[in-house]
């Protein structure tokens, strides 16, 4: 009994719409009406469904582990109930398989060979081996499972040698070595019991995608405006005009201008416009009780709101906000006014403020006059039912 002939009909009904999924969208790649499947795929997603441990990227004989069993899984065309498959590469031994020629030849090969796979039962447990393999034909896949063996040295024959390969089989299967890239071949035939999966490849698989992107894109998407996030703007809007924005000279992100007592450089805000408290009431933590704030770079902050009002977004230290947004960001020195002129070269004007909990908030920048869009979300949003 294989592997697969061992697991329920939920698990490979599951494993069959995966392939039969992936397989349709071959016109990604190719005009071709036979499946196209990266082996990759195939590999994960057989660990995926089945549970196995994925070896795939630990470069030993086998890519997936099940309990005791180990299993190699190849994908490739199969338009002849057979095929020749590589199994195994002995690069770093290439000059010295250069040197050998008849039974020695035979001799290494099988021993490279063999001591990979048993190094793989020693280190993983190993105990039974399989290959699983998915076939592809023209609108078809053919998942069937044969033996993982090791060479039998002591039934070796049928030896055949030219400038650029060498032929041979034991009593289970038969091999070929190409010298060129040192990889070992071995054919692979279909058994008689295997599991058909029929194809439909579509044809436009581009508008697929795109219609399911954008479904995915509005599922995962879809924020509510106030609630879940506000847009704050980083000029001044008492200083602004219609048509022109300005930066405060001596408030906000240029607080450390302000006159009056001696102020720190780094001493600064984001303005809260008096519009998002009154919109969004619940949006922020009351005055002064700080809160977590990460930036775009993964790292976090500490952040309040402070001064009357709650008119100011800072960070405890104050310079944090400084030096990551003037300094790191914008790249203003010590002593340089932020004007927004500044801001409109850069294409932002704005940062979004997203809500994870009332502890924890994330910050990114938006382009120019995404406040002024935010605005205007947030009156229809309010606007009474009628």
């Amino acid at each position: 009994m294989t592997f697969i002939d061992k697991q329920n009909k939920v698990k490979i009904e599951l494993y069959t719409d995966y392939l039969k999924s992936i397989g349709s969208l071959s016109k990604l790649f190719s005009d071709s009406d036979t499946p196209l499947l990266h082996y990759r795929v195939v590999e994960n997603i057989f660990c995926k469904v089945f549970e196995a441990e994925n070896l795939a990227r630990e470069d030993v004989a086998y890519d997936a582990k099940k309990d005791s069993l180990g299993i190699g899984i190849k994908t490739f065309t199969f338009e002849s109930n057979t095929k020749s498959e590589k199994v195994a590469e002995f690069n770093r031994f290439a000059p010295t398989l250069r040197k050998l020629k008849g039974v020695e030849l035979l001799l290494k090969i099988a021993e490279l060979r063999n001591e990979r796979i048993e190094f793989a039962n020693r280190n993983y447990n190993i105990q039974d081996s399989i290959y699983h393999c998915v076939g592809r034909r023209e609108g078809q896949l053919r998942v069937f499972e044969v033996g993982y063996d090791v060479i039998n040295i002591d039934k070796l024959a049928n030896l055949k040698t030219n400038d650029t390969s060498v032929t041979f089989n034991d009593d289970r299967h038969e091999y070929s070595f190409l010298f060129s890239k040192s990889t070992l071949f071995r054919k692979f035939y279909q058994p008689n019991k295997y599991l058909e999966i029929n194809v439909d490849v579509i044809d436009e698989p581009f508008d697929v995608l795109l219609r399911i992107t954008q479904k995915l894109n509005i599922a995962q998407t879809i924020e509510q405006i106030g609630v879940d996030y506000v847009i704050l703007p980083l000029y001044s809007l008492r200083e602004s005009s219609p048509n022109q924005k300005k930066v405060a000279e001596k408030s906000g992100l240029n607080q450390w201008n302000a006159g009056g007592r001696k102020r720190d450089i780094g001493e600064v805000y984001i303005p809260i416009p008096k519009s998002i408290h009154d919109n969004c009431p619940n949006f922020f933590p009351v005055r002064d009780q700080t809160f977590d704030l990460q930036i775009p770079t993964g790292e976090t902050l500490s952040a309040k709101l402070c001064q009357d009002n709650n008119k100011a977004l800072m960070t405890n230290p104050n310079n944090a906000l400084s030096d990551w947004l003037l300094r790191k960001i914008l790249k203003l020195q010590e002593g340089e006014l932020l004007t927004y002129t500044r801001l409109e070269l850069l294409g932002i004007d704005s940062v979004k403020v997203k809500k994870i909990n009332i502890k924890q908030y994330q910050i990114s920048f938006m382009p120019i006059d995404s406040f002024e869009s935010f605005v205007q979300k947030i009156k229809i949003t309010n606007q009474p039912s009628k």
